[in-house]
């Protein structure tokens, strides 16, 4: 269960895990994510990167494993999947690619 930590409208904002580990960390604009902003597993790994816009998934986004291989990364425009995202198999090699238009899936291609 994650709490935040500082419940600020604008500025530098963390949220935590129950036992006060860091669960996440970016910027708060009107009450709103906005910017940069990081997520993490319990052992500190980073569990995804991204961009937010006035609360929403915007720009590219990348997620790992708890191990730290990649998982997958792709792209959001206003909240929507869009363009090619890959999906990686637990070793890091690349396991399929997916186009998305304003959120709807293409067929994969698996490599």
């Amino acid at each position: 269960m994650k709490t935040v930590q500082a419940a600020k409208k604008d500025g530098p904002a963390k949220e935590t895990f129950a036992d006060g580990t860091l669960a996440a960390a970016g910027r708060m604009k009107g009450g709103k994510r906005n910017g940069p902003w990081k997520h993490y597993f319990r052992n500190g790994i980073v569990r995804a990167s991204g961009k937010y816009v006035d609360g929403v998934l915007d720009g590219p986004w990348k997620w790992w494993r708890e191990n730290g291989q990649p998982l997958q990364d792709g792209r959001f425009a206003g909240g929507r999947q869009v363009g090619v995202w890959k999906r990686f198999r637990t070793d890091g090699t690349l396991l399929d690619e997916r186009t998305f238009d304003r959120g709807q899936p293409s067929a994969a291609k698996r490599r």
